[in-house]
């Protein structure tokens, strides 16, 4: 935050969290709680229950959605720019493919 540089990072945002990451860490947050309360809502009144059940359900689909989405966008970079083979057979790596792996590895560690 602030341009502050990350520890391990070249640049913040490569490894910071993003609001979107903030705003699906309440959605799995809410989701949870929902499935949590199903049970003592759902004595209190069959409709709370549901609705909790469903917030929860849905709330699961969106995080788990984005989640793929950001593995898939990582695994898609590691396979345009060849990064598995390059690395394996010692072949020298370009300023470009040393800044994508600084920055994947630091999005793997903010996790």
């Amino acid at each position: 935050m602030d341009g502050k540089k990350c520890l391990n990072c070249s640049e913040r945002r490569n490894c910071g969290d993003s609001f979107t990451s903030w705003i699906f860490f309440i959605v799995g947050l809410i989701s949870t709680v929902a499935m949590r309360v199903v049970t003592v809502l759902m004595h209190l009144d069959p409709l709370y229950g549901k609705m909790a059940w469903y917030v929860g359900l849905l709330g699961f689909f969106l995080f788990f959605v984005y989640k793929f989405r950001v593995s898939q966008a990582r695994s898609r970079l590691i396979m345009q720019r060849d990064l598995i083979r390059k690395i394996n057979s010692k072949e020298a790596l370009s300023n470009r493919d040393y800044g994508i792996i600084s920055a994947l590895l630091c999005g793997i560690n903010s996790n």
